[in-house]
């Protein structure tokens, strides 16, 4: 492990130990502006931390994002970095892509290379999807204009080091619901005074199922999810009230309204058959992410220049990113990048046990920096 691995490796453990959730990285904020005061950028901090790297004299302008919050997950490891915030840990490698991004800093500011504008996004609260939202309403994108924006995800389970995007489509949308049924309760031993909420929302959990299985076309890559069922029954006590959350996720804006048309039709009709009053909130947090092809040529050239394998069109991910509030703005690509198939590098994402590979994050560096010359050549190299 040469020198500049071991930077990064102690900067990402660091990141580790000391995990902060959404709207909440003050200490990690801190730590990505003094590191890029240190090499000598101009940096800007509002929801997030901006960092601007100039070189030459070209007037193109590219953003890189990273994100930098963890999760409400109790970390289940025995490493001597695990986080020492209880309840708390980086379980979607959010560490790596930040300390990824202050190694490709690192390696622009003293090795240059390149002739325009990096504008580096350290964001704020991906998970929960208000993040790139807070930036953009903040002004970044008018205060730093850039042509085109780019962002990388880990992938457990895939090669290290593999790139593999695809030009339209690359994440699903997520669209959070909520139906709350009120029905009338009553004593356990006497249903038939009552209407009993709870047996409505076992009947509306498996009527919604038919959304995806017999409302939208096969292939659609729909998902409708029931992640809550909440009433307030007791022992001898059968609930007059009943409250269904839960998670739909869609690859077009079109399925998507056709996925909440169909839900609150369906939860009409069950309501109107049992005589109860049920109501609907159907919520998008994250929209869907599309690549545009220039971009995503890019990253292919990228990939290949920094020696990383490379897996073209591939099938979109189910996952949601916030990374679409930036590329709906200016085209953009996100990519994944092979973290690795073997022990907590190739646990599944949000998982207690997994963990960043830090074989990955010279790896990330690199193609960062092979990215930038891409899009930002020097004028002899035209």
């Amino acid at each position: 492990m040469d020198d500049f691995h071991q930077r990064l490796t102690r900067l990402r453990r660091q990141l580790h130990r000391n995990p902060e959730l959404g709207l909440q990285e003050r200490q990690t904020k801190a730590l990505v502006a003094g590191h890029l005061r240190a090499l000598g950028l101009e940096v800007h901090e509002g929801a997030g931390v901006v960092g601007v790297l100039r070189a030459g004299q070209g007037n193109r302008a590219i953003g890189l994002r990273a994100d930098m919050d963890a999760l409400p997950i109790q970390e289940r490891s025995a490493h001597d970095y695990a986080s020492q915030t209880p309840g708390i840990m980086h379980a979607c490698g959010h560490d790596g892509h930040t300390a990824m991004l202050l190694g490709a800093a690192e390696r622009l500011a003293a090795e240059g290379g390149f002739d325009g504008t990096v504008v580096f996004l350290f964001q704020p609260d991906e998970e929960q999807g208000t993040g790139a939202r807070r930036m953009i309403e903040e002004g970044v994108l008018q205060r730093f204009p850039i042509d085109e924006v780019y962002a990388i995800h880990n992938l457990p389970g895939a090669p290290l080091g593999q790139v593999s995007t695809r030009s339209g489509l690359i994440c699903n949308s997520e669209s959070l619901f909520e139906i709350t049924i009120r029905g009338r309760g009553g004593h356990a031993s006497m249903p038939q005074a009552g209407v009993d909420a709870i047996t409505v929302g076992a009947e509306l959990v498996m009527a919604l199922q038919t959304i995806v299985a017999r409302r939208l076309p096969a292939g659609a890559g729909a998902v409708v999810s029931v992640t809550e069922f909440v009433t307030d029954g007791q022992r001898n006590v059968l609930p007059g009230r009943a409250v269904l959350k839960g998670d739909a996720r869609a690859r077009s804006p079109e399925d998507r309204a056709r996925i909440e048309t169909f839900m609150r039709r369906i939860a009409a009709g069950v309501a109107a058959a049992h005589g109860v009053e049920v109501e609907v909130t159907f919520d998008t947090e994250f929209a869907e992410t599309i690549n545009a092809p220039a971009p995503t040529e890019a990253v292919y050239r990228a990939a290949e220049a920094a020696g990383c394998a490379v897996l073209r069109q591939r099938p979109p991910m189910t996952f949601s990113e916030d990374f679409a509030q930036f590329s709906r703005a200016v085209p953009g690509c996100f990519l994944l990048l092979g973290n690795g198939t073997e022990g907590p590098s190739g646990q599944p994402l949000h998982a207690a046990d997994y963990d960043f590979n830090d074989d990955l994050l010279p790896i990330g560096a690199e193609f960062w920096l092979r990215l930038v010359r891409d899009r930002l050549p020097n004028h002899e190299d035209r």
